[in-house]
């Protein structure tokens, strides 16, 4: 048999949850999905993921008053009106330049 150690952690029920229907679905234990991670923290020689802050925080609609939404909306109203509109190519090329991966 493999020489393995086990590791533990704890986490949020409802988190655990999440991701281990997520991984079930891709076939993929949750020892597997730590295993992975390790790996790659080793390849790479660091954490797999690009974690920081975005350089300036998206508008969340949910915290717009009902006349920032309706001053926004009319915005999107006059480009249209413009000729002024964009591919989803093209915003997405944008919102990768503005908030990065």
């Amino acid at each position: 048999m493999a020489n393995t150690s086990a590791v533990y952690a704890r986490i949020d029920n409802r988190l655990k949850e999440n991701a281990e229907s997520i991984l079930h679905q891709l076939g993929i234990s949750p020892s597997s999905a730590i295993q992975m991670l390790y790996s790659q923290i080793v390849l790479t020689k660091g954490f797999p993921l690009d974690l920081r802050l975005p350089s300036e925080k998206p508008t969340v609609i949910g915290g717009m008053s009902r006349t920032e939404l309706d001053n926004e909306l009319m915005k999107g109203i006059q480009s249209l009106k413009s000729g002024k509109t964009y591919t989803s190519d093209e915003v997405d090329a944008a919102l990768e330049r503005e908030f990065g991966k």
